[in-house]
């Protein structure tokens, strides 16, 4: 039996990262900001329903922001994050404010998914056609093919800044175009000629072959999934709260790719050639406007998404 996908957003670290959203500024003179872009592609691909991870404080400017203006669109659904989500038995340490990470994101939606489901940041753009893909992917899904999943991945080049350095989930995959692994590259920079990343802080630089692919959190799951981050959450738990208890963050990639190991799981790799944006860095911004300007010139977007 099929079951009709949902989007899952993760947006609790919004606030956080932009010091609130009535501090996010728009892209341009329409108002418009990336995830409107995210919302707007799904859509069109055919999703019928998002649901928000966001934190519980930040719900009344996310509605103002984000889901008033798309509630017309699609479905809309809040989930809320919080850091007191844990197992029985288990407690926040003293001193912790910072999140759980992006697997605990997903399993805060647990009560409220049974039917395969894609994942993305609520920051980045990610570009129709890797929503059309994933769509269709998860449209597939049925209850007998449980532990396939599905990732996105994007060409190296196309996900860099000029202004910074950047971290990315570097791919291994095979001939099949099966995902083998995802190492986690925090410090890449382009070169004159060449893309490279340091993990001495500059000392040693290793390049990167260029067309290399690269996961930008953009995943495509059926339920089984829901079960392994459960059971993963509290082997992290159980070593986290001793070596890192303020710190410590639990990665969706990081389980998918012990599944990978184990044999639980396959993940098959999209492979999209559309140019990654998002404002890394403040110089960034006059980038992604110009991106998002050219097209809507060319056609690609309305130039109000959201009439």
């Amino acid at each position: 039996m099929k079951k009709e996908p949902v989007l899952v957003i993760m947006a609790a670290g919004m606030g956080s990262r932009y010091g609130g959203l009535k501090q996010i500024d728009p892209l341009n003179s329409e108002g418009d900001l990336i995830i409107d872009f995210s919302v707007f592609d799904a859509v069109r691909a055919g999703f019928k329903k998002v649901i928000f991870v966001i934190k519980e404080e930040m719900e009344e400017d996310f509605r103002e922001r984000i889901g008033d203006k798309i509630k017309s669109y699609i479905q809309v659904e809040y989930v809320y994050q919080r850091i007191d989500y844990l197992p029985a038995g288990y407690g926040v340490p003293e001193g912790r404010v910072k999140p759980w990470g992006t697997g605990h994101a997903i399993l805060s939606c647990l009560d409220v998914i049974n039917q395969p489901f894609a994942v993305i940041n609520a920051d980045d753009y990610y570009g129709i056609s890797s929503f059309i893909e994933i769509y269709n992917f998860l449209s597939g899904c049925s209850i007998t093919n449980r532990g396939h999943h599905v990732m996105v991945g994007y060409i190296l080049e196309n996900t860099l800044t000029d202004y910074g350095h950047v971290a990315r989930g570097v791919c291994e995959i095979d001939k099949n175009g099966m995902l083998l692994n995802i190492n986690e590259r925090t410090y890449i920079e382009k070169k004159d000629s060449y893309t490279a990343y340091t993990e001495d802080k500059g000392k040693n630089w290793v390049t990167i072959p260029e067309g290399s692919t690269v996961s930008m959190n953009m995943w495509g799951f059926d339920e089984s999934i829901l079960e392994e981050l459960k059971k993963g959450f509290l082997k992290f738990l159980d070593i986290a709260l001793v070596n890192n208890p303020l710190q410590c963050e639990y990665f969706l990639p990081n389980l998918v790719g012990e599944l990978i190991g184990e044999g639980k799981a396959d993940v098959k790799v999209l492979k999209s050639k559309e140019r990654w944006y998002g404002v890394t860095y403040k110089e960034d911004k006059a980038v992604v406007t110009a991106a998002i300007e050219a097209m809507k010139q060319a056609g690609k977007y309305p130039r109000f998404l959201w009439k």
